[in-house]
């Protein structure tokens, strides 16, 4: 994939252009702002009569208390400085709770198969998550409503409203808003296609699970220039469908703090992701993976560009992992390009002072270096490591976890297991962790430690086509 065929392909998310602040005022519709009381069904209906007329409801400086609104087709929405639509704290006021069939509720603001859509700033979304999680796990203790897939371990209910949902939506453009308090994923795109996201600022760390941006089988997406804090995941791309993929997203200039991993693939992983750039991402305080690529549910991951990572006080570099999870067969992962990336690894974890911290890894252990794992009879194909510079923290101890050179074959193949960087437990080397792949180049690839580690830098096994090597400074 050249640098070329990506500016041809991405043309098209270039005519997608924002829609100016002047429109219909939700004022001039008798619209007023009201701090406490939802105004759904009024705000609903001024959203169709814009829609209708293909104009803009604007929303004026004040907090408006609403439930699920749904887009129709050529609705746009811009909240001005000061303009807050404000989640309803009532389970109730979301589209789906009440419905035992369905095993999810809607967004706080959802579309389904709508065209010419948008959602515009300065102004801002905020889904008061934390108090409509709690009601929502209060009412299923108490019998009111229960959750049949709630999470004994972790103590959450399934049913809890995204703050925005999307579902096969074609011409999609979400600019300059703020976007706050989720009670799960924040924004949520599926089968939606021609997509411009930029400017962005997103925190969305009201409550477990809480991802910042999930894209699933998704085409023409561009994400750009946005600032996103997350509970759970920066900004993930999926594939529910095995029938379709991710094709052609674009990803770049966006600053990502996470309890989870910054940028990822995965982990349901049926369908597909082809012909994706990443580039000029600023990862800060992130427990888990700057960047994360996993294929385990027989997907195709394929033709993938990630280009400029900067990433401070994140627990793993690089993560590459095809397993098997789900799925008649393992699916593929290759040619891939990972270029001009410095991480800094910390001893501890990266997010102690978070509000909302991911799980603790539950095996004894030193640091883990980046991995990049196959399974036998299906091997990683095909990647490029180039101008990286990963700093380890080193202080690895044979009294903490030991794996002797000749007890390498001991790690666990872990084939149908959830992947994540410290899935295999303890690792025999600092710095990369290498199995099952065919053609893997390193140029200028170095690595270092802060202090001591007794372990080799890399342990490769049933690696083949290896080019380069990682150099100490």
């Amino acid at each position: 994939m050249t640098g070329k065929a990506l500016a041809v392909s991405f043309l098209p998310l270039c005519i997608l252009t924002s829609h100016a602040a002047t429109g219909i005022t939700a004022g001039s519709l008798g619209i007023m702002p009201d701090p406490t009381t939802p105004n759904t069904r009024v705000i609903q209906e001024a959203i169709n009569l814009t829609a209708s007329r293909a104009d803009t409801l604007v929303f004026g400086k004040g907090t408006y208390v609403i439930g699920s609104l749904s887009l129709p087709d050529n609705a746009h929405i811009h909240l001005e400085e000061g303009a807050l639509l404000l989640g309803s704290t009532d389970p109730y006021d979301y589209n789906g709770y009440a419905d035992t069939i369905k095993n999810s509720v809607a967004g706080l603001i959802g579309a389904h198969g709508s065209k010419n859509i948008s959602i515009t700033g300065p102004g801002a979304i905020d889904g008061r998550g934390l108090e409509v999680a709690l009601a929502i796990d209060s009412l299923h203790h108490t019998g009111t409503r229960r959750d049949p897939k709630y999470s004994l371990r972790r103590m959450r209910p399934s049913l809890r409203p995204k703050l925005i949902d999307f579902n096969g939506v074609d011409n999609l453009l979400i600019e300059d808003v703020r976007l706050a308090g989720s009670a799960a994923w924040g924004l949520s795109l599926d089968k939606c296609t021609n997509v411009k996201i930029c400017g962005i600022d997103f925190t969305n760390r009201a409550y477990w699970n809480n991802d910042g941006i999930d894209i699933a089988d998704c085409k023409n997406v561009i994400v750009k220039d946005c600032n996103i804090n997350s509970a759970d995941d920066g900004i993930v791309l999926k594939s529910f469908d095995p029938t379709d993929r991710n094709e052609n997203i674009r990803i770049e200039n966006c600053t990502i703090r996470s309890s989870a991993s910054a940028v990822k693939f995965g982990t349901e992983s049926f369908g597909g992701f082809k012909n994706v750039r990443i580039s000029d991402i600023t990862v800060r305080d992130t427990y888990r993976s700057a960047i994360a690529l996993e294929t385990v549910d027989g997907a195709v991951l394929e033709d993938v560009v990630v280009d400029g990572i900067d990433a401070l006080n994140t627990g793993n570099a690089i993560f590459i992992r095809l397993g098997h999870r789900r799925g008649e067969h393992p699916g593929a992962l290759r040619n891939v390009t990972i270029r001009n990336l410095t991480c800094e690894i910390p001893q501890g974890r990266p997010d102690m002072d978070y509000d909302l911290r991911g799980p603790d890894i539950n095996v004894i252990h030193n640091p883990f270096p980046s991995s990049i794992t196959g399974i036998p009879g299906a091997k990683v194909e095909n990647i490029s490591l180039e101008n990286i510079s990963i700093t380890y923290p080193g202080r690895a101890t044979k009294g903490m976890g030991y794996i002797g050179s000749y007890r390498y074959g001991d790690v666990p193949e872990a084939i149908a297991d959830y992947p994540e960087f410290h899935m295999f437990g303890e690792l025999p080397s600092w710095a990369f962790y290498l199995r099952h792949i065919d053609g893997i180049k390193f140029d200028n690839v170095k690595v270092n430690l802060r202090e001591n580690d007794y372990r080799p830098a890399v342990v490769s096994e049933d690696v083949n086509n290896m080019t380069g090597f990682p150099t100490t400074e």
